[in-house]
């Protein structure tokens, strides 16, 4: 019996880590107007020892390159640290995770939002 509540609560706990971050829709704010420089933004992906600083370089309204300053994560998760070359060759937020990281994926998404906001 008491293996059985073991295994269940950790179910319960897998399950509210995923919902906490699975849901996180990152939406790339108008850069029209943005003016030209270095961003800096962060995340902590809730739930989880995912934690996200990177700098954002904006250029004539163009993300030009994402620099991740720090990234906890497992080693699974430094793989998802791939999805900027998608962020700068989409120009969007919009992009796939990266099978495998989602959750690092998504906080990477989210530090950028954060950061040109």
């Amino acid at each position: 019996m008491k293996k059985f509540l073991f295994i269940f609560l950790i179910i319960i706990f897998i399950s509210s880590c995923a919902t906490s971050w699975i849901d996180l829709r990152p939406l790339l704010p108008d850069l029209t107007h943005k003016p030209d420089g270095i961003y800096h933004g962060k995340y902590d992906v809730s739930k989880t020892p995912i934690s996200v600083v990177l700098d954002v370089t904006v250029s004539n309204g163009h993300i030009t390159q994402i620099n991740i300053i720090k990234h906890n994560c497992s080693p699974i998760g430094k793989k998802a640290e791939r999805i900027t070359e998608k962020i700068i060759n989409e120009q969007s937020l919009s992009v796939d995770a990266i099978s495998g990281a989602t959750a690092s994926s998504k906080g990477i998404l989210m530090a950028v939002e954060n950061a040109l906001q």
